[in-house]
Parts: C-alpha cells; sequence; structure tokens
C-alpha cells in the first residue's frame, strides 16, 4: 500500500516537475540522477533563432502568477509528494522507479527523434527522386528535340537527294534518248552506205561474171572448131581414119591388159609370199622384205629396255600380271621352249583356258617374245565365214608358219569356235572339213610350229584336239594381290602417263594433251580398290583404269583425287555385280 502511494506521488511530483519545466525553466529541466544531460541545438533541437524567440515569449519579470499560466498549487502537490516519499521507507526504490521512467521517455524521445530524422530522409529522398524524375524528363524531352532535329534534318536531306536523283534520272534519260538516236542515224547513215556499196559490187560482179562467160564460150567455140575441123578431117579422110581407130583400140588394150596383169602376178606373189588372210596380229611383217629396219630397230630397242628395266621389272615378264605358280610355270615353257629350238628338238602344243581377259593372249605373246620365235594370232571366229575356202586357208596359214626361220607360235584364239566336237549336230561339212585340215597339220610333232589354243569352254573342244595337246594351263582371275598389282599398272599407263606424248614431228603440229595430277592416291586407296573388285578379270581391271581416265578428262581441274576414284570404283564394283546376276539368270533360263 505505501508502495503504491509512493508510486503516486512520483506520478504526480514528475508531472508537475513536467508542468513547471515547460513553464518556467530557462532550459532542460536536469535532476541527477533521474534526469539525462540536456541535448544540442544540433541533435534536432529547434534552431536557435526560435529558442530565442521562445524564451523571448515565455520569459517575464512580473510576478508569476496564475494569470500568467503558473499553477502554484501543482508545487505544492510535488513538495509533498517529496516529502511523503523521503518520509516513506520505500523511498530508494520510488527514486529507482522515477529514474526508469526518466530513461523510458528519454529512450521514446529518442525513438521520436529517429522517426522524425527518417521521415525527413524518406522526404528528402522523395525530393530527390522527384527531381531526378524531372532532370530525366527533361534529358527525354532534350532527346526527343534532338532526334526531331536530326529527323528533320534527314528527311530534307533524302528529298534533297531523291529530287537529285530524279534531275540526274531525268538527265540519264535525256543522254540515252540522244544516243539512241544519234546511233539510229548512224545505223541508217551506214545501211545507206551498205545498200549503195551492194548495188555498185553486185554490178561490178555481173559486169565480171558476163566478161569471164564471154571468155569461156570463146574458148569453148574455138575449141570445138578445132576439133570439129579435126574430126571432119579424119572422116574425109580414110587413112586418118583408120590410124585413128588402131590407135584409140590399141591404148584400151594396153590399158586392160597392164591392169589385169598386175592384179593376176601380185596376187601370185601375195600368195606366195604374202601374210594369210587368216591372221589377225603376227611379229612378222606382211612380206619378207617388208619391215626389215623396223623390226631392227625394234629389237634394238627391246634390247635396250629390258637393259634398263632389268632392275626395275619384278617378274621379268612383261605388262603381264598372273598368279606367282601360273607365273612360274609360263616362264618355264619359254625357257623350255627355247632351249627345243636350240636343239632342233620338236615343239609342245599348249592349251589355254579359263575366264576372258585373264591374259591368256598376252601370255602366249610374251612367251614367244622370251622364247625367241615369232607369233601370229588367229581367232577361231574367222574360220566360220570362209566357207568351202577354209581348208585351203588353213593350209596356207600351216605353210606360211613353216617359212619362219625362228620358229612360230601361232596363237588360235576362241579356238572352240571351229574346234568343237565333230558329233555335234549344228556343225557345217566346211568346218568338219577345216577341223580336220587342222588335225592333219598337227598330227605329228613339228619344230617349226608351237600351236596354243585359248579357249573359255575347254569342254567343248574335240577329242583329237585335246589328244594333241601337251601342256595345259589354267588362267583363273586374279586374286587380290594380283588385282592391286594391276590396278598400279595400270594406274601408271593410263593416269600417270596419260599425257606424256611420243617424240615426233607430227607432235609438234598436234595439241599436247594434258597432264593428269594425281593427288591422295596412296596404297592403301588402291588396295581397297583391290579389294572391291573382287571377280574382275585383267580385261575388266583396265576398262575400270580406263574409265577413271575417261571421269577424270570429264572433271574441271584434270585430277585423280582418292574421292574421285572411290567413286568410280563403286560405281563399276555394282556394275560388275550386276552383270553377274543378269548372266546367272540367263544361265537358269
Amino acid at each position: 500500500m505505501v508502495m503504491s502511494r509512493a508510486a503516486a506521488a512520483a506520478s504526480v511530483l514528475a508531472s508537475a516537475i513536467m508542468a513547471a519545466e515547460h513553464v518556467h525553466a530557462d532550459g532542460a529541466f536536469n535532476f541527477f540522477p533521474f534526469s539525462s544531460q540536456p541535448q544540442s541545438v544540433a541533435e534536432g533541437g529547434p534552431p536557435p533563432d526560435d529558442v530565442a524567440k521562445e524564451e523571448t515569449r515565455v520569459r517575464n519579470d512580473n510576478p508569476r502568477t496564475t494569470a500568467a499560466g503558473f499553477d502554484p498549487e501543482a508545487l505544492e502537490r510535488g513538495a509533498r509528494a517529496l516529502r511523503e516519499i523521503n518520509s516513506s521507507s520505500q523511498a530508494k526504490k520510488v527514486f529507482e522507479l522515477m529514474r526508469k521512467q526518466e530513461e523510458t521517455r528519454q529512450v521514446e524521445l529518442t525513438a521520436k527523434k529517429a522517426e522524425f530524422q527518417a521521415i525527413q530522409a524518406q522526404h528528402e529522398t522523395a525530393e530527390h527522386e522527384s527531381q531526378r524524375a524531372r532532370n530525366q524528363e527533361l534529358v527525354k524531352m532534350q532527346e526527343e528535340s534532338s532526334i526531331r532535329q536530326e529527323q528533320i534534318r534527314r528527311a530534307t536531306e533524302e528529298q534533297i537527294q531523291a529530287q537529285r536523283r530524279q534531275t540526274e534520272k531525268e538527265k540519264a534519260e535525256i543522254e540515252r534518248e540522244t544516243i539512241r538516236v544519234r546511233a539510229l542515224a548512224e545505223a541508217e547513215g551506214r545501211a545507206h552506205e551498205a545498200k549503195l556499196a551492194e548495188e555498185v559490187n553486185r554490178r561490178m560482179l555481173v559486169e565480171r561474171a558476163n566478161a569471164e562467160r564471154d571468155k569461156w564460150i570463146s574458148a569453148i567455140n574455138t575449141t570445138f572448131d578445132h576439133i570439129g575441123g579435126g574430126l571432119r578431117a579424119i572422116l574425109t579422110d580414110q587413112n586418118k581414119l583408120i590410124v585413128a581407130v588402131g590407135g584409140v583400140t590399141a591404148l584400151a588394150a594396153g590399158i586392160y591388159t597392164t591392169r589385169e596383169g598386175a592384179r593376176v602376178v601380185w596376187g601370185y606373189v601375195d600368195r606366195i609370199l604374202g601374210q594369210p588372210s587368216l591372221i589377225r596380229e603376227s611379229s612378222r611383217g606382211k612380206y619378207p622384205w617388208s619391215g626389215f629396219f623396223a623390226r631392227a630397230f625394234s629389237s634394238t630397242s627391246n634390247k635396250m629396255i629390258r637393259g634398263n628395266n632389268s632392275g626395275k621389272n619384278e617378274n621379268g615378264f612383261g605388262d603381264v600380271i598372273l598368279n606367282p605358280s601360273l607365273q612360274k610355270r609360263v616362264e618355264q615353257l619359254a625357257s623350255a621352249t627355247a632351249n627345243t629350238k636350240a636343239h632342233q628338238a620338236p615343239f609342245r602344243n599348249m592349251l589355254f583356258y579359263g575366264p576372258p581377259g585373264t591374259g591368256k593372249t598376252m601370255a602366249a605373246r610374251e612367251l614367244a617374245r622370251q622364247s625367241g620365235l615369232d607369233y601370229a594370232l588367229m581367232t577361231g571366229g574367222d574360220v566360220a565365214p570362209l566357207g568351202s575356202q577354209a581348208v585351203t586357208k588353213i593350209h596356207q596359214l600351216f605353210d606360211w608358219a613353216k617359212k619362219s626361220r625362228k620358229g612360230l607360235l601361232l596363237f588360235v584364239d576362241e579356238a572352240d569356235a571351229f574346234l568343237c566336237e565333230r558329233n555335234k549336230t549344228y556343225m557345217s561339212e566346211a568346218q568338219r572339213s577345216a577341223l580336220n585340215a587342222l588335225l592333219f597339220r598337227t598330227g605329228d610333232q613339228s619344230k617349226d610350229i608351237v600351236l596354243a589354243l585359248a579357249t573359255n569352254r575347254p569342254g567343248d573342244l574335240d577329242s583329237a584336239v585335246a589328244d594333241r595337246i601337251d601342256e595345259v594351263l589354267e588362267f583363273p582371275l586374279p586374286r587380290e594381290e594380283e588385282r592391286f598389282k594391276l590396278i598400279k599398272l595400270y594406274m601408271d599407263k593410263y593416269i600417270a602417263k596419260a599425257g606424256e606424248s611420243k617424240s615426233s614431228w607430227f607432235s609438234l603440229f598436234r595439241p599436247q594433251p594434258q597432264r593428269i595430277e594425281i593427288k591422295g592416291i596412296s596404297d592403301d586407296v588402291i588396295r581397297e580398290a583391290a579389294a572391291k573388285t573382287e571377280g574382275f578379270s585383267g580385261r575388266e581391271i583396265a576398262k575400270l583404269m580406263a574409265s577413271v581416265q575417261a571421269a577424270v578428262y570429264g572433271s574441271k581441274d584434270c585430277e585423280l583425287t582418292s574421292g574421285l576414284f572411290r567413286e568410280v570404283v563403286d560405281y563399276k564394283a555394282a556394275e560388275h555385280q550386276q552383270r553377274r546376276k543378269l548372266a546367272a539368270a540367263e544361265g537358269g533360263a
């Protein structure tokens, strides 16, 4: 109870003090230790002028009365309360409470001051934002004004440029029209001049033609007058007529006799000394004396080439690429044939069989060259059209072959065309007679002729023909290693050396072929092509490289790249597979 009364008294005293402080105090109330030091004006108080005005308004030297705003009762109540507090046993707590209330009031004042400062800062911020917005608006207006001025300036310049272009366009139109009119006038003038010149030239040509015509007419008339006079003289004189008729008759008879006699003599010489008509190719000349110097020069050149290429040619068998075992067998036959000729022993006949394009003809040619024999090539398809003359031609062929001093290798390509089995019903009597003639000429071992037959179907040969064969060689399709060598061989022949021309006088007047540039073609690319050409013959590989050459000549830069090479190889491989399918379909049908 006493505590509550003391608190009430403290409250009354505090209110009285606050009232007295508002009315009478010259400064802030300072009651140590319950009140804090007075704050300076700079910490948020009113400005010095306002304080001076307030002091001027409050101070009064007259006695302070109630009429002047002073309430003495409150002071008395405060004094009583102070006495009660002093007399109370709870005075210390009361003063502690008063101190806390004073601190609370100071905290509230500080909070109000901070709130006022925050409001003032917000006001300043708002004012700053407003000023910045006004500045931005002003800048925007200035930019818009500048843009409008720039647009006006550009529009003015564009208008000026448009007017200038229009003026230049009109000027160009006027100049073009002037040039057109001038060109038309000049063209009309030239056309008129050409017309006048044409008329003059035409008159001159007509006059010249008339003069030439008159000259030729007079010459013809003079000639016919002389001829007519001569004929009249001959016809009127009997002796002259007889001499003229006899001379013309003798001249005609002499011309006819000379021509027919020359034909007969030349036919006899050709039959005795010439090359038989069945021969398609031969290392011998058509006549014994023909190509003597050419053969001598060719022999010397071949020796020089063999000497120069002795270290370069690995197989020693020219351009023929064969299976190693087959190549070894052919080389042995060449050596044996050469030794047979040296020892005057009889030759051995041979049969080459295998798919088309596997090198049978080339092998026979190289075999003859290495064995030192002449060679002659004929085809079996040439015998059937001869009919009844086939027997005579075959005998002439063997007679001609026996005249070779070195010995001759007679290579019969497509031998199954006329050496097939005689029991076939479709075989004509002339073919059967030709076969019998060949069997007659090959019945005994010969020391002058080596008979080499080539066929794709050895089973169709007559049994008597097979009995006359001493050596049988199969020419299979090239394997991957042989295909690799063949591609390199024909790459060098058709691509690398395609632009090289033979040196001669005629080459000086002919356009030189363009050389092919090879880019990116390595051994790996060639081996890849060899793997893709499975089943290709040597002839097909040669045609493949010819297609590559054609593709290169069809390009712009005349160069062979790996991409172009692979493209042609893939195309030809697909074409080969398609041909095999068609052949299989025809065989099945």
